[in-house]
């Protein structure tokens, strides 16, 4: 293995441990202690903060996933049809991944934010409660994923 694919490999491994473990720690760990700790006005301040802060790292894991898993594939294993079922469960998942992604970013997420800002904590919760369906989605999809990618050429 060159130098050049140990780095693909690599960045395309810790970009998809980022984005779902990212999602482990919010949808499993922080949300139930955000609930027990805090009342809903600062509850929805506190996951507007953290969200504005973790999907910066969820794009560039997105950018990173993509430029490193399709050159991994025609560059390392000789195109789509050279590559083993797996790869293509992962790439379907993956774009659906990404997909139901920029809809939490480019809709609920946009419009927690505008909720927030004016208070209106009924519509920030109702798209707190969306982002979480879809968190949960993905994060779901993301562990298919993984479980994939490290026993598919087995199965």
């Amino acid at each position: 293995m060159t130098t050049l694919s140990t780095l693909a490999i690599s960045l395309h491994i810790l970009s998809a441990v980022l984005w779902v473990g990212g999602m482990f720690f919010a949808h499993q760990v922080l949300r139930p202690v955000a609930v027990q700790q805090f009342e809903p006005p600062q509850r929805l301040q506190l996951w507007a903060q953290v969200f504005t802060r973790f999907f910066p790292w969820v794009w560039l894991s997105v950018v990173v996933l993509l430029i490193t898993g399709y050159w991994m594939v025609f560059m390392l294993f000789g195109g789509m049809a050279a590559v083993g079922l797996h790869v293509h469960i992962m790439q379907g998942l993956g774009w659906l991944m990404v997909l139901l992604y920029m809809h939490l970013y480019f809709a609920p997420f946009r419009r927690l934010k505008e909720a927030v800002i004016t208070e209106q904590w009924p519509e920030a919760a109702k798209r707190l409660n969306q982002i979480r369906l879809i968190v949960g989605i993905n994060l779901s999809l993301g562990l298919i994923v993984i479980a994939v990618a490290a026993g598919g050429r087995y199965i």
